[in-house]
Formats: structure tokens, sequence, C-alpha cells
């Protein structure tokens, strides 16, 4: 009696197991109807031969990163526009929003997580229906936020090979160069014109990608990733700013908060930047009109007086980003763009905008996706 019992619970949970394995395998995909308008807010200087500097403030949902075909639909059209209302040239510089390639972690999962009630919900989702992926990014993960260093680990090469792909081919598409937002990835590096992962600690990064879709130069490391992401993002090296040539002009990329550190001005400067390029994320709903809450990260440059709660979020931003205090950036154009959306239950209220000849101009919305352009 007790050996049938035991054979059957063994059965049962062989059959248990088989379903469960079928079921992670299967990744039905959901009808959904995305909004593909984006209104021209900031459309600064007169056109002329040396170029522009275009923003994408996109607005994405967690349903835009079911699949590549879906995300390459949604910033194809976004381009498409800009295209039809004369903005797109062999010198024009697009720029994307911080963590826009991040999310390509949630890429070809099941609809439970896309329609998940928080982001919690979301992240657990992913774990279980992806076991063996997860469980190995978990023994390999470091930092004192394990789990979401794992979260962002367990499909690393799949993300910097959709990565390259999608915005790659986006700026080969349109033959601009592209200034891809940032990505989440172990230890990244281009090799041989491939953007590779390698082990060890995950850093926010960015790559530029050039007419013919390869990336220009290596990636630009988030010098000093934000408080609640320090526990699994580590901070590039502070000397290891890169400055890129495009038809534009040199071209300087600062991740977020980076921006706000007048010494990366500095070295900036001493590279010859012309032009510098911002992709930033604010999260929360209405964090953008809220007072300012200091330096997001562990350091905090003496030379900067504005102290905490002094001026709101956005407030803070202008005064910080681009122009700066001291030094004054010799760039003759600059512009930070926001990721909008709705991230299950995380909000984003980042306003983009853009700095030219000591002038600071926003996009005066805190809703829908935008477009912003200043004539070099």
């Amino acid at each position: 009696m007790r050996k049938l019992l035991a054979l059957t619970l063994a059965m049962a949970l062989v059959a248990a197991l088989s379903a469960y394995l079928v079921w992670t395998e299967e990744r039905p995909v959901a009808h959904y109807l995305s909004d593909l308008r984006i209104n021209l807010a900031v459309n600064q200087g007169v056109p002329a031969d040396r170029g522009n500097l275009l923003g994408i403030q996109p607005e994405l949902f967690p349903a835009d990163y079911q699949s590549l075909e879906r995300l390459h639909l949604k910033l194809s059209a976004y381009l498409s526009q800009a295209r039809d209302q004369g903005l797109l040239n062999e010198k024009t510089i697009v720029v994307l929003p911080e963590h826009v390639g991040t999310w390509l972690m949630i890429r070809d999962e099941k609809n439970q997580l896309y329609q998940a009630a928080n982001l919690k919900e979301a992240m657990n989702w992913l774990a279980v229906s992806n076991p063996l992926l997860f469980l190995r990014a978990l023994i390999s993960a470091q930092g004192n936020n394990r789990l979401d260093d794992a979260h962002l680990r367990m499909k690393a090469s799949t993300m910097a090979r959709d990565y390259q792909v999608l915005f790659g081919g986006l700026a080969k598409e349109f033959g601009v160069t592209l200034v891809a937002g940032s990505i989440t990835l172990p230890n990244p590096s281009v090799s041989q014109g491939q953007l590779q992962i390698g082990h060890g600690a995950l850093y926010n990064t960015s790559l530029v990608f050039g007419h013919d879709g390869l990336p220009l130069g290596q990636p630009q490391r988030q010098l000093y990733p934000i408080f609640n992401e320090v526990g699994f993002i580590k901070p590039g090296e502070e000397s290891a700013i890169n400055v890129v040539d495009t038809p534009a002009g040199r071209l300087g990329i600062l991740i977020g908060s980076d921006s706000w550190y007048p010494d990366n001005y500095r070295k900036l400067n001493e590279q010859g930047a012309q032009l510098v390029a911002v992709p930033a994320f604010v999260v929360g709903r209405d964090t953008w009109s809220k007072p300012w809450r200091g330096f997001k990260s562990v350091s905090r440059p003496s030379e900067i007086s504005l102290k905490p709660e002094e001026l709101s979020e956005g407030e803070a931003w202008h005064r910080l980003s681009l122009i700066s205090q001291a030094p004054i950036s010799q760039a003759s154009a600059g512009m930070s763009v926001f990721l909008r959306g709705q991230f299950w239950d995380q909000g984003t209220s980042g306003q983009s905008f853009l700095s030219t000849n000591g002038q600071v101009f926003a996009n005066g919305s805190a809703h829908g996706a935008r477009l912003l352009n200043v004539w070099l």
C-alpha cells in the first residue's frame, strides 16, 4: 500500500512538473492597441547644414515590450512623424531616454506579467516563467540587492542582442546617429562592432549607433547611480567619460543625474564636446513638481550650493543640467530626454528640455509622447 501511494505521489509530482515546464514555454501574445502619436513640443533655431539634436520623449508601457516588433513599430512611428516634419537628415542626432533598453528584460513574457498589478508582482511572474534563467542569475548576482540584480541579469545576453538589433536597426533605417537611451547589463563592451556582455557587476550604460547601425565607441557607463539603484548597479569609473565623433560634431553623453556634476562638464570640455545628450528617467507620477530631495547618489559636488527642498525636482534639473553652475559647459547645445509612461505602479514624471546659447527650452507638458528639436 505504501509503495502504491509513493508511486502515485511520484507520478503526480512528475505530471505537475511536466505541466509547469510546458507552461513556462508558452508565450501567447495578446492584442494591444498602442498610441503612435507624437507632438512637436519644442523646435528651436533655423534649419542649416550643421544638423540637429532631436529628442524623442516616448510614452511607453509594459505591453510595448511584449515583442521586439511591437516596440519597433512604436519607435519607428515616432521617427517617421519626425521625418515627415523635415526633422531628419544625415546629420541628425536622435536622443532617447534612460532605461528605454533596460525594459527589454520583459520581452516575450506571459500576459500575466504585463497585466500585473504592481512591479513586484510582475517580477515574480518573470522569475517563475523562467526558473532556470532566474536561478542561474541569482547564483551569480552581486551587490546588496541580489534579487533585483538577478531579474536584470537573467536575460542579459538576449537583451544586449535585442538592444543592438532594435536601436542599431532604427539608426540605419532612418539614416541618423542615435543615442539609444540606456540599458543595464553586466560589464558591457563593444567588440568587432557588436555589443557584448561580460561577467561581474551590472552597469547602466548608453550606446551610440551610427548610420550603418553599428556602435560608435564604447558604452558610456553611468558614474553615479541613484540611491534606489546603487544596491544592484555599480558606478562606472569616474575618469571614463566618452566623447564620440558624429556628423553634427563631437558628442558627449551623461546618464541621468550624472548631468548634475560640474566636473563631468570639465571632462567633456577637455575632450572638445560640442553637444551633450542626457538620457534621463524620473520615477513617480508627481515627482517633477515636488520638492527636490537633493543629490541622488552618495557623492555630492562641493561647489554646488543648492539645498534639498529649495526648488522643485524639475527646477533643480533645469538648474543643474547642461548649462550647470560652474563650469558652464562649452557645448553649443544639449538635451535631457525623459522616459514617460506607466510601468505597473511605477509612474514617471520627467519633462524633457534642451539648452542652446545659454537658454533653456522645455516641452511644457507632462503627458504624451513629445519631440524636441534644436537646429545647430
